[in-house]
């Protein structure tokens, strides 16, 4: 099964393409996902801590713009979009 994670903010800098792709298997959680996120951090990145912090404090949204936990189960072949935390002053 196929997930396209969308890239805002901060985790642009994972994809010149603005987003990443990943095959999964069926009825993967959100929580499998992220955890792909990071072995591919671990590989092209060499474990960028910084990077690594960024994706466990992103929250996810599912296609229709809504905020998805952990727990949501991908079924079918989706896009689904990270949202990195955002700091100001």
């Amino acid at each position: 099964m196929k997930v396209i994670v969308e890239l805002y903010g901060a985790t642009k800098d994972l994809s010149s393409k603005n987003f990443l792709e990943f095959e999964i298997k069926n009825n993967c959680s959100i929580k499998d996902v992220k955890f792909e996120i990071l072995k591919f951090i671990d590989k092209k990145f060499n474990g960028n801590d910084n990077l690594k912090k960024i994706i466990e404090s992103s929250a996810f949204c599912s296609e229709d713009n809504n905020i998805i936990s952990e727990n949501y189960i991908i079924s079918q072949n989706q896009t689904i979009g990270i949202i990195p935390p955002i700091g100001g002053g």
